[in-house]
């Protein structure tokens, strides 16, 4: 592949000897550069997520100038540029809500300036998909560089996950196994390092689909943040990015039906978090590849998790690098991946990872004795949700996977809140907890709300998990029998919305069923007494509710579903 004949995108600002030239060239020079980085070379933008507000990208203004290291080294000019940065443990109510909003963001900041290639600086669950999303909408070439997660968490003499630890030690807490001082002592033990959560939480399991999808360098997903071979990548990725436009070796190209049905099998093998079902729906919508929850299950159904992480198991994601990373794992799996596509280094995932080593099979298990067999995420179907929902069997109670229950009602998170700790609450551990309206529209913007805790007087009989269900999300660093994205949601009149105390639900894992054995009248019924739940009436939030559609699609917009292109806007005059 070759760019060679092709005039660079951004000489449609700089290449012009005009008023107009002038003016771009004129303009970025009160900055200091010297005149020959406007001849032609490559104009590389890196898309720098970095914020106080989002402490998982810290430290990404470091990051950027190995990039831009890398860049000058291979004869391009580095830009960068900052986009919205959305925070996971900071932004309420729910850094969801603006995965949509940042990603406009990223393909608008893209598409009006002067850039022929980007790097895409991305690490806190959100900024991932996000970025991803709006330069997919572009179609430049461009790669992903992931900030990585923390060192492992320590406290009192034994490794802690992030998040994973908090809502263990949490229900500890709340069940009066644990003090609140001992709590709070653990804080800063947990986090002790830059980067983002070092359990195969949601941003871990993003890093890992970049990498999986080839929209990385190899070995993206797992160096940690502070590793100083984290700033090699990001200097080696600097490099790249200039060759893959002199390639024209742009996303469409990469972005394949083969390349996210590798990621679909590579995050089973993982036990990656379920958040990546809705962000890689969302991204294949971007560039126009068909994508279903039907292909999750029929693709992962039979996958087994590999890798003994938490929240699915004991080790982090330190250890995960330290005995071969990504790459291990795609290598255990790698007859069941196609072999044809093409990654960012214009080699293909398997080619990337014929020879890579495995250094602590305690971590990384072989293909034919997996960590846990069959734990590809699940999808569940039936009356409850005709559209789908999803479980995670890899961080659920085998006993549960096959259950029926009593329903313990909650309208929407308030009402959980204001009754989950009530001693006379009627609820015992064969029952199941129903959150309602917590969907893309319910809450707004689908909270990682869906591991609801447990409540004490169950808690205190040492129990730790029961079955839960609702239209939210979950943390990837949550665990638990937890059946999330019920669709269509109850702030739409989902069969959800109809759901009461009392009423009695089947959950069948293996059968991929999801059942509420009450009766097709009585459900018209309660159609007919059923009240649509007020709608935001100003700003993003009403854009945002009026355009997103449903989990099974993904929760873009509507608007923005397919590729725009990268089409060089008007000039202003």
């Amino acid at each position: 592949m070759s760019n060679a004949n092709k005039t660079l995108r951004s000489q449609g600002w700089f290449g012009k000897q005009d008023r107009d030239g002038f003016m771009h060239r004129s303009w970025v020079k009160n900055q200091g550069y010297p005149d020959d980085l406007f001849d032609g070379r490559p104009v590389i933008g890196i898309c720098n997520t970095w914020s106080e507000l989002t402490p998982c990208n810290g430290h990404f203004r470091e990051l950027a100038e190995f990039v831009k290291r890398g860049v000058y080294e291979a004869g391009g000019f580095p830009l960068e540029f900052p986009v919205m940065s959305l925070g996971e443990t900071q932004l309420r109510p729910t850094a969801m809500l603006f995965r949509n909003l940042a990603s406009m963001d990223v393909e608008e900041s893209i598409r009006g300036n002067p850039i022929d290639g980007v790097v895409l600086l991305m690490g806190c669950d959100k900024t991932t998909p996000s970025l991803l999303m709006g330069a997919a909408s572009c179609n430049l070439p461009t790669i992903g560089l992931s900030g990585g997660p923390m060192l492992n968490g320590k406290f009192r003499g034994k490794d802690v996950g992030s998040g994973t630890g908090v809502w263990m030690m949490s229900e500890m807490v709340r069940g009066g196994k644990m003090s609140m001082e001992e709590f709070v002592a653990s804080e800063s033990c947990m986090h002790r390092s830059k980067g983002s959560c070092m359990t195969m939480g949601t941003a871990s399991t993003m890093a890992s689909m970049v990498e999986a999808l080839g929209m990385s360098l190899p070995e993206n997903a797992a160096i940690p943040a502070v590793d100083s071979r984290r700033n090699r990548l990001a200097q080696l990725t600097g490099r790249r990015i200039v060759d893959m436009v002199k390639e024209d070796l742009t996303m469409s190209k990469i972005l394949t039906r083969e390349a996210f049905e590798n990621a679909i099998r590579v995050n089973a093998a993982i036990g990656g978090s379920t958040n990546a079902v809705i962000h890689l729906l969302a991204l294949a919508g971007r560039i126009g590849v068909p994508l279903t929850l039907d292909d999750w299950d029929r693709l992962g159904r039979e996958m087994d998790c590999l890798v003994n992480l938490q929240p699915s198991g004991q080790y982090l994601m330190e250890d995960f690098y330290y005995a071969g990373g990504l790459p291990a794992v795609i290598r255990e799996i790698s007859g069941v991946l196609h072999a044809n596509t093409v990654s960012a280094n214009g080699k293909s995932i398997v080619e990337n990872s014929a020879n890579a080593p495995c250094y602590n099979r305690e971590v990384i298990r072989p293909h034919a004795e997996p960590f846990k067999p069959d734990a590809g995420i699940a999808v569940l179907k039936g009356n409850l949700a005709p559209d789908g929902a999803v479980i995670k069997p890899s961080a659920a109670t085998p006993a549960l996977m096959t259950h029926t229950g009593r329903a313990v009602v909650f309208e929407d998170i308030d009402d959980y809140h204001a009754r989950i700790d009530d001693p006379e609450l009627d609820v015992d551990e064969h029952c199941v907890l129903v959150l309602k309206n917590c969907g893309p529209r319910g809450y707004p913007g689908m909270a990682e709300v869906g591991n609801m805790q447990l409540p004490p007087k169950v808690l205190q009989k040492g129990i730790t998990d029961m079955v839960r269900i609702s239209d939210a999300r979950m943390s990837g660093t949550a665990y638990g029998t937890v059946v999330l994205h019920t669709s269509p949601e109850a702030a739409i009149g989902g069969p959800l919305a109809l759901v009461r105390n009392g009423d009695m639900i089947e959950l069948d894992v293996p059968g991929r069923r999801l059942h509420l054995h009450v009766s097709d009248a009585e459900l018209a019924r309660r159609r007919e007494q059923w009240v649509a739940p007020e709608q935001p009436s100003r700003g993003w939030y009403h854009l945002y509710v009026k355009h997103v559609q449903q989990a099974h699609l993904g929760a873009d917009l509507d608007f923005l579903v397919g590729s725009s292109g990268a089409a060089v806007p008007r000039e202003s005059h």
